[in-house]
């Protein structure tokens, strides 16, 4: 076996804590924004977008030379949401590598993947670097993404690149050449370091390349080799690949307490949406979704939403999170909000020629969680009959969608008993213990068949006395009207009803 020539991906994402907040908010997309960290007062700026920066916003500038610019947003950074973004961008990346490494710096995300022999997946690099960039926009990020065969040759060539060159591809061999009319600033030099170029008039790395070794490392000392290899592109690194987690989740702060729903579902279209584009990408589908909004006052409200069968569809999902927060609205004004969704595999119901017609799921959820709003929770399902003996004793329990295989015509018409609620007394003549004419709405039945008596009155374990015994049976009029039911006889008031009709 042949070793397979190196070749690496560098995805690089500047003005992370800006784009992080600016994701899930699409209004602010047009306006020029600004991120502010540090305590009042000596906040300054530590991020911000590209209208800003043609404003003439810079880095470092404080919050009151901030407001002397007209019609700026100001947002506080949010570590937190950074976190977050910053896993969802590894993920990204482990889409088309699993041999990822993370050399993230503070207000940066700096990702380098190993893309040996994933030509017949992608197609050539700068098809890869393509795709990866549009990844990375689906995801509400903008970012460059760079192609070498020398991983930090990748990395300095994305630190030079310029808003107008998203992508490129260095060819195996000209590394030097790719880098020699960038700034030495690239090569991730000290601050004593560049101070001293500057003296030495050297401002390219071609300049740092031309340098003779033994010279430099005697003013610089041995990190000058480093230096050196890194202008050539032919400094060695060992990657060092991580495992990334699948998790699917979106946060997102407020700027203000936020009491109406219909705001919160403008916010919560964004998420969701995030959401589906990377389940999507799995060819998953969303099988629950967790909200929980962090409330004014410290406290919390969770609910998690489960559809019958898992969906992407983004509509249904805002329908259903509608319906359960106007059930169970929280008691304080909103704060924060943040999402947690569970996978489930796609679902693709094959019926048969003659299997009946299974009610659509979507509409099926929401319109069982509309009965759920006006019933109460626990109210609205299908009824299942108890593993007792006592009368009436069965629960509920959520309506599924099966594929089972079609009734037998055996089976295809069964009996139906329907209870009498409240059972319907009668009378009875016995004949040779068993009933043989009952008394039942003014009319009087034959008994032809008769089935039983079953003992009936509670719980095999329960020491309670067995007061009851039910017999089935089957009885005609004079005029062939026909009564199939099951009759409930109780020993200790002596008391004989109707319990149910067959059908």
């Amino acid at each position: 076996m042949t070793r397979l020539p190196e070749l690496y991906a560098c995805v690089y994402v500047r003005e992370l804590p800006a784009q992080a907040l600016l994701r899930l908010r699409p209004e602010l997309q047009d306006k020029p924004c600004v991120v502010l960290e540090g305590e009042p007062p000596s906040e300054s700026v530590c991020a911000l977008n590209t209208r800003a920066r043609l404003r003439g916003l810079r880095h470092g500038m404080t919050k009151v030379e901030v407001e002397t610019f007209e019609n700026v947003m100001v947002l506080q950074r949010s570590p937190k949401t950074e976190a977050a973004v910053r896993t969802i961008l590894l993920e990204c990346a482990g889409a088309f590598s699993p041999r990822i490494e993370d050399r993230s710096i503070d207000g940066l995300f700096v990702c380098v993947l190993d893309a040996a022999g994933t030509e017949g997946l992608f197609g050539p690099p700068l098809m890869l670097a393509k795709q990866i960039r549009q990844r990375l926009r689906s995801v509400g990020i903008v970012g460059s993404v760079t192609i070498s065969a020398n991983v930090h040759t990748a990395v300095c060539l994305a630190r030079g690149l310029s808003g107008g060159v998203p992508a490129r591809v260095v060819p195996r061999g000209e590394e030097a050449k790719a880098l020699a009319p960038l700034p030495v600033k690239v090569l991730g030099i000290t601050e004593a370091q560049d101070e001293t170029f500057r003296t030495w008039g050297i401002r390219s790395v071609a300049a740092v390349a031309a340098l003779p070794e033994r010279s430099l490392i005697s003013r610089l000392g041995q990190d000058a080799k480093r230096l050196l290899q890194l202008a050539h592109g032919k400094h060695p690194h060992l990657l060092q690949p991580i495992d990334v987690p699948f998790v699917l989740e979106e946060q997102a702060e407020l700027d203000s307490p936020l009491d109406e729903l219909e705001s919160l579902l403008f916010g919560l279209s964004t998420m969701l949406e995030q959401l589906i584009v990377r389940t999507r990408s799995r060819v998953l589908a969303l099988a629950s979704v967790t909200i929980t909004l962090r409330l004014d006052g410290g406290g919390s409200h969770e609910r998690t939403v489960n559809p019958r069968v898992p969906t992407n569809e983004k509509k249904l999902w805002l329908k259903l999170l509608q319906l359960d927060l106007e059930g169970h609205p929280p008691n304080a004004s909103i704060l924060g909000v943040h999402l947690h969704a569970e996978p489930g595999a796609t679902s693709k119901v094959q019926l048969g020629l003659f299997s009946p017609q299974l009610p659509e799921a979507g509409r099926l959820d929401v319109t069982l969680a509309k009965i759920t709003a006006i019933v109460g929770e626990g109210n609205a399902g299908m009824a299942v009959l108890d593993d007792t003996r006592r009368a009436g004793d069965f629960h509920i329990e959520p309506f599924s969608i099966t594929t089972a295989e079609p009734p037998s015509a055996a089976a295809a018409s069964p009996m139906c008993l329907r209870l009498l609620r409240p059972a319907e007394r009668t009378r009875i003549e016995i004949h040779r213990g068993q009933p043989c004419a009952v008394y039942f709405r003014s009319r009087c039945y034959i008994v032809e068949r008769v089935y039983g008596p079953w003992l009936k009155g509670g719980d095999w374990w329960n020491e309670s006395i067995w007061g009851n015994e039910q017999w089935d049976v089957i009885g005609k009029t004079t005029d062939s009207a026909t009564l199939a039911c099951r009759l409930s006889h109780d020993f200790i008031l002596k008391d004989w009803r109707v319990a149910g009709l067959y059908d």
